[in-house]
């Protein structure tokens, strides 16, 4: 078919009670838009000034509580190395890393990126950037293009959705040279199962090394020296790249 009628024919005008010709408009066109949207997502920033890590946890944990502190804690050591903290702007453990961040007057290193709930709508008080998104999946592309690192500290099946979406990502190459930092027991638990249910000889169903992609720790001290080194490296790369 020639150049000319093709365009003849996005020319003519399409009734709406043409329902078949609709539908094939509306499929192309929003196929046309994801094109769109997957060469956007292959941007990134080929220098950044400060190092970002993403801190995932549940929204439950009340201030006060012994993870509530020690994630405090965490993010603020973070912060007081040069690092910027990104959340999911919500209550609980997000709360309490942005909270972090910002008692060490880290507050323009302190962001929330948020997608549309029937519940947890606020913001939390300790947000300076704060970006909203209507599904998890767009919310996730934007921490995977604005962070260095994720540390994912005790949470629910949210967290844990996050988490695994992470792991795929790096798994299948999507992220690349990104660390997946698992902080408290919970999750040691978790990947042992990954690793004797998906390794079993009988039906194998993954390969061993990508189950060796998250790295496990226990306890608060352990995720700040590991940053440290993180850190640490960055910036070296950084110079060098000056």
């Amino acid at each position: 078919m020639s150049s000319l009628q093709n365009d003849s024919d996005r020319s003519r005008s399409v009734s709406l009670a043409d329902e078949e010709r609709v539908k094939e408009i509306l499929a192309t066109s929003i196929m046309g838009l994801w094109e769109v949207v997957n060469e956007l997502t292959r941007l990134r920033p080929s220098k950044r000034e400060r190092y970002r890590v993403a801190i995932f946890g549940s929204a439950r944990a009340e201030p006060g509580s012994f993870v509530y502190e020690e994630v405090k804690r965490v993010a603020a050591a973070f912060a007081s190395m040069g690092c910027d903290i990104v959340t999911g702007g919500g209550p609980g453990l997000m709360q309490a890393a942005n909270e972090g961040a910002t008692s060490v007057g880290s507050r323009l290193g302190s962001m929330g990126i948020r997608v549309e709930l029937p519940f947890e709508q606020d913001v939390n008080p300790f947000v300076e950037q704060a970006f909203e998104h209507k599904t998890f999946f767009t919310r996730l592309q934007h921490f995977v293009i604005a962070s260095d690192a994720f540390v994912v500290v005790p949470g629910g099946i949210g967290t844990v959705l996050e988490m695994l979406m992470i792991w795929q990502l790096l798994q299948v190459r999507h992220v690349d040279n990104v660390p997946l930092i698992l902080v408290g027991k919970m999750w040691e638990g978790l990947v042992d199962w990954a690793s004797t249910s998906m390794l079993d000889p009988r039906l194998h169903l993954a390969n061993a090394d990508d189950l060796k992609i998250p790295r496990c720790l226990e306890t608060a001290d352990e995720a700040i020296a590991v940053v440290r080194e993180l850190h640490g490296k960055w910036q070296a790369q950084q110079r060098a790249g000056a």
